[in-house]
């Protein structure tokens, strides 16, 4: 057996799999990577390598000098010396320069030539990397100098270190953009648009040892809530729907009362149950079963809605534009702004249907001239059989405390939300507030 298939049976593995054992691991790398760099660096430059000193901008400066306090007539002798015992210079006598050329030397070392010679001398640019030294008393003088050839970079131990440095964190940000960053999005996107739907893809479990733990205690949270809330709803419907049978019974016992106000009031009562388990059950299987998102002309639904309830006798008037064409799920949202509606016509005169479309949101707004709600009460009156009125009675069959929290539901199924706002000087706004983007099946 060779030694990677043995090393996995006695507990070791050639790569870490905790976040800790992969940090150290490119750490390592990094280093390793950085004295590579240097080691290149190195033998592409081999300073070790002994070179010629090289001449400097001062030593022209103090050449140059010597030769124009010479007479002519020596000039030339001196400046064969000169050339011998400096080649890189290639020193040459030659004619002055006409006018400036380009040159590859570097401007500042040209200014301090100019500013040590002084005005006796003239330095001018020769093309390439010469140029031209005219002399006091005639003459001129023709050199070159080569480039400064500086230290390596890398040969400094400050920059080698900072180098490692650099690589270092260079690949941790990348393993952590990658391993991290990547996996804990897909976390946080996932709990957002987290629903009971049962289609929603498990989370995957995958890279390194403390994330995939995270991924499985995540898929194992997501089960037990969508059981729980799943067992809830089929107890709660089965109860509601059990009702309906001792409620029928007492209908029954109760048309044989003799006494015509008591028969009445407990009809009266019973209906109002009858409602109520009614109402339970449609709240129960909102949650459950949505349609499927299609292109719908929301300007005509919002009109067709305003002028139901004008038909029976409400004041409700519609506000925005003639067409206005959205994906949404049609039979959701009409259940949505009609249930905003009705609590806006219990308890306002006149009522307004708005919507507004921008690039990236829908806006329905439901806005009545009623007492309003207070603000400490807006987050509890969308909650679950929370009542608005103030009196709490039941004596209203269709008012359980349920509208806001099924337009709620099917906001948020949408992918949007329902907000209360005050109304100046008095009454309510509700606000659906929807995304443009088509809501997933899924959702």
């Amino acid at each position: 057996m060779s030694l990677r298939a043995r090393l996995p049976a006695l507990g070791f593995s050639l790569k870490p799999d905790g976040i800790r054992g992969q940090i150290a691991i490119l750490v390592l790398a990094s280093i390793i990577a950085s004295h590579l760099i240097i080691a290149v660096a190195f033998f592409a430059n081999r300073p070790d390598m002994p070179r010629p000193p090289q001449p400097e901008p001062h030593q022209l400066y103090a050449l140059a000098d010597l030769i124009g306090r010479t007479p002519a007539a020596e000039r030339p002798q001196l400046i064969a010396t000169i050339a011998a015992a400096f080649p890189q210079l290639d020193l040459a006598v030659t004619t002055a320069a006409a006018r400036p050329q380009d040159g590859a030397w570097p401007p500042h070392q040209i200014d301090y030539l100019r500013r040590r010679l002084g005005p006796d001398y003239r330095v001018d640019l020769a093309g390439g990397d010469r140029i031209v030294i005219t002399l006091p008393g005639g003459g001129a003088l023709g050199a070159r100098l080569p480039p400064d050839r500086h230290r390596p970079v890398l040969g400094n131990p400050w920059m080698a270190s900072l180098l490692i440095g650099v690589v270092s964190l260079a690949l941790l940000g990348l393993w952590a953009a990658r391993t991290l960053a990547s996996p804990l999005s897909a976390f946080a996107t996932a709990a957002e648009t987290f629903s009971l739907d049962s289609s929603d893809a498990p989370l995957p479990e995958r890279g390194p040892a403390e994330i995939r733990a995270l991924a499985r205690a995540l898929n194992r949270m997501r089960e037990r809530i969508t059981t729980l809330i799943e067992d809830r709803t089929r107890m709660l419907a089965a109860i509601s729907h059990d009702l309906r049978t001792p409620i029928t019974r007492m209908r029954l016992r109760a048309e044989f009362i003799e006494d015509e106000h008591q028969r009445t009031q407990t009809l009266h009562d019973l209906d109002q149950m009858g409602a109520m388990l009614t109402a339970v059950l449609t709240f129960l299987r909102d949650g459950a079963t949505r349609d499927a998102p299609t292109l719908i002309d929301l300007a005509s639904a919002m009109q067709l809605i305003a002028d139901q309830f004008a038909d029976t006798g409400a004041k409700v008037g519609y506000q925005g534009p003639e067409h206005a064409m959205a994906m949404a799920r049609p039979g959701d949202l009409h259940r949505a702004v009609t249930n905003l509606v009705e609590n806006a016509v219990r308890f306002g005169t006149e009522v307004t249907i708005r919507l507004a479309l921008t690039p990236d949101a829908i806006s329905i707004e439901v806005e009545d001239d009623g007492p309003g709600i207070a603000e400490a009460d807006k987050d509890s009156v969308m909650q679950p059989f929370v009542r608005g009125d103030n009196a709490r009675n039941l004596d209203d069959s269709s008012s359980f405390g349920l509208g806001l929290s099924i337009a709620r539901a099917i906001a948020r199924g949408h992918r949007g939300d329902l907000t209360l706002h005050d109304r100046k000087p008095h009454g309510l706004i509700a606000r659906l507030t929807l995304p443009r983007a088509a809501p997933s099946r899924a959702t």
